[in-house]
């Protein structure tokens, strides 16, 4: 973040650009937030409204599209070659891709975190990369300051900007990256009460996003329309 230079995704806070218009006598710069936390915030910012987050605790499973069109290439070339008893081609991520997990590739601090998770906020965040093409995925822990039970958080995201719901128990059917990849929305499920937390203190969510749609292009044609 730089001082002077806003933050912004039109379904969190708007307000942040009030008094930029097209047409002013000087530049301005307006910066789109990082992906992983576009697809997160979609998902908590109508809970903290409603029932004021007091912290979180994130896992990410970050896809092959957040390091660029030569990442997801090499994940496609990796697939076939570890297919096919081939060593696997290294040239974007310095360990083997397919078929693995391992930690993000941002920079890591001397407190053991990602440059990617880094923060001053109550949040504890681990970044994995996956090897899916598009769409992120994020386990989401909440600690609300109010009680938010299951049924209300629902309710409140059902009728959320940008987030569709997809809880089906019975049919074991939660978001997916597959299914929200070339999707605008985020999808959001696995709505859990947080046993560890007293009340209903504590809930656990899944959100899935496309990163390459809300995550950077859409954010940033959202902005440029309230532009206008």
């Amino acid at each position: 973040m730089v001082d002077g230079v806003p933050l912004v995704f039109p379904e969190v806070n708007p307000e942040a650009m009030s008094g930029i218009k097209v047409g002013m006598k000087k530049g301005v710069l307006i910066a789109n937030p990082i992906c992983s936390t576009i697809i997160c915030l979609l998902a908590a910012t109508p809970l903290h409204r409603h029932a004021k987050v007091t912290r979180m605790v994130v896992s990410t499973y970050q896809a092959a599209s957040g390091a660029g069109a030569a990442a997801m290439h090499e994940l496609e070339l990796q697939t076939r070659e570890v297919l096919e008893g081939k060593p696997p081609t290294c040239n974007i991520f310095k360990q083997q891709y397919a078929f693995n997990l391992f930690s993000h590739n941002a920079p890591v601090l001397e407190n053991g975190y990602n440059e990617e998770n880094d923060n001053n906020v109550k949040v504890s965040a681990t970044c994995i990369r996956v090897p899916v093409m598009r769409a992120h995925a994020e386990s989401v822990n909440l600690r609300p300051e109010k009680p938010l039970d299951e049924a209300t958080a629902r309710e409140i995201l059902k009728n959320a900007p940008g987030v569709v719901v997809i809880d089906d128990r019975s049919a074991n059917h939660f978001p997916t990256p597959l299914e929200v990849s070339n999707e605008d929305d985020d999808a959001v499920g696995r709505f859990r009460k947080d046993l560890s937390q007293e009340g209903n203190h504590g809930l656990d969510i899944f959100v899935c996003g496309d990163r390459v749609r809300k995550g950077a292009a859409l954010n940033a044609v959202q902005i440029a329309e309230l532009l206008l």
